[in-house]
């Protein structure tokens, strides 16, 4: 897919790399997964795709773009049957085109199967030149499609089960799997859980998504999350659980409450819209300010900027509006039109803003550059003073685990101090959220992954994914 200038490289935001949903024994399963998909549409606009198996013939289509431009109605009158599976994609590893779009079908003489991935595998580069030592040949250059080559690298030596439960145990980073054929679905989550995924009742089937917001979009009914290194099949006969490794932590990803998540999902017990509100408040406790208003960026942080303004008593104001006719694919003819990216985006009200102290509450700061025109435009808009508070700690290292920070120079925070960052921005004053008050905000948790806040990296981080790091600061 072509880049697009609108957000530039150096202004953009923070992106997850997809998102999964899968249907079984559920009649029209391409139409209930085109739903699903609109609902996860968030987590991913470059693609999107689905695979439907029918008597045991296989049917799917898949293309550049968002869910309602690429899978009509036509495209989905032509894929029959009761079982499904969709994903929907922003391109990490691997990089982006149609080549890349899932799910990926494979033919092979034990069976036909597809597969659909979220998350990021860290050791991708040693598993595939292991397998192409072994024959194997890619057709894309995404890391989903190692799965599909190390269940099949001994295919006739061992049952199907027994063949995914060994490939993901050589397999290291965050993922959430599914794997559909001809008679199950199969549901695969990481040992450490950093990635979601959950499984709900629809009718007489079942269904699996990424968040439980999708579930609600189609009627079903909330069952469970899948446990870190679990596997859910389902097929005619009912579930069934396997476990492929002894060792599982609860190392959601932070930025999925923060930031990546709508805020209807649940999360692990946790609701996504509870915790970003309850954030909002502690950051009021540890870094109150004097202000008149208390506005949010949309979307992502309105929850905690509700939080503020009730911990605080200031008034919460929609203090700045955000145009949501403007996504990625809005091309800007001129580089004058890219400087003003921002301004096309979001605007701010100037009759509520005009002569008051602003607390401006965001969820992230990346690059920064974002932050700086909104503290700006707020300037601009008659505001005489604007606070910055963030719903996050500094966001200080690189992600390795699906989102789209893999460096340091991309990070305002990993070379500057918080006054540095102040002044960057030009905001009069500013504050993060402690990671301690991250996990107060989600109560029943005592784990997160908060690499990209402390360092502190859950899984062993390979040679090729340190290169990944310009600056080397390993």
């Amino acid at each position: 897919m072509t880049d697009f200038p609108f957000p530039t490289p150096q202004d953009r935001e923070l992106h997850e790399e997809c998102g999964v949903f899968g249907v079984f024994g559920v009649p029209n399963a391409a139409e209930v997964t085109y739903y699903g998909l609109h609902n996860l549409q968030h987590r991913g606009q470059e693609g999107c795709g689905i695979v439907t198996f029918d008597g045991g013939v296989m049917h799917y289509s898949k293309g550049q773009g968002l869910v309602a431009d690429v899978l009509t109605k036509q495209k989905i009158d032509t894929l029959p049957g009761d079982s499904a599976i969709g994903h929907v994609r922003y391109s990490t590893t691997g990089g982006g085109g149609i080549i890349n779009v899932q799910p990926f079908v494979f033919r092979h003489h034990t069976g036909d199967f597809a597969l659909c991935h979220n998350g990021n595998i860290v050791n991708s580069d040693q598993l595939r030149r292991y397998l192409e030592d072994r024959g194997s040949l890619f057709q894309s250059t995404s890391d989903s499609e190692i799965l599909a080559h190390l269940m099949k690298k001994d295919s006739d030596a061992v049952k199907r089960i027994d063949a995914i439960k060994e490939a993901l145990n050589m397999i290291e980073g965050a993922f959430a799997f599914l794997i559909l054929t001809p008679n199950r679905i199969y549901a695969c989550r990481d040992k450490y859980g950093l990635r979601p995924l959950s499984l709900g009742k629809l009718g007489s089937g079942y269904v699996f998504s990424s968040e439980t917001c999708a579930f609600d979009a189609i009627g079903a009914t909330f069952i469970r999350d899948l446990e870190p290194g679990e596997i859910v099949s389902i097929d005619s006969e009912g579930i069934r659980v396997n476990q492929y490794s002894r060792f599982k932590r609860r190392k959601m990803c932070a930025m999925e409450y923060i930031y990546f998540s709508r805020p209807d999902s649940d999360i692990e017990g946790c609701n996504v819209h509870a915790f970003r509100k309850e954030s909002g408040r502690i950051l009021w406790e540890e870094a109150p300010c004097e202000a008149d208003i208390v506005t949010g960026v949309p979307d992502s942080s309105l929850s905690a900027a509700m939080g503020y303004a009730e911990a605080s008593g200031i008034p919460y104001e929609m203090g700045l509006l955000k145009n949501k006719y403007v996504g990625r694919t809005f091309i800007q003819p001129s580089q004058e039109l890219r400087e003003k990216g921002v301004r096309m985006k979001l605007s701010a009200i100037k009759s509520i803003v005009r002569g008051k102290k602003v607390a401006l509450i965001d969820d992230s700061i990346v690059r920064g550059v974002t932050s700086k025109r909104i503290v700006q435009m707020l300037k601009e808009s008659g505001a005489v003073r604007v606070d910055v508070r963030i719903a996050s700690p500094p966001i200080t290292h690189p992600c390795f685990y699906g989102v789209d920070i893999s460096t340091y120079e991309e990070l305002l925070s990993a070379s500057k101090s918080v006054e540095q960052v102040r002044q960057f921005l030009g905001a009069d004053s500013l504050a993060f959220i402690s990671q301690e008050g991250l996990f107060r905000a989600a109560k029943n948790r005592s784990d997160m992954c908060m690499a990209c806040f402390s360092g502190k990296y859950p899984t062993a981080l390979y040679k090729s994914t340190r290169e990944a790091n310009k600056d080397g600061k390993f």
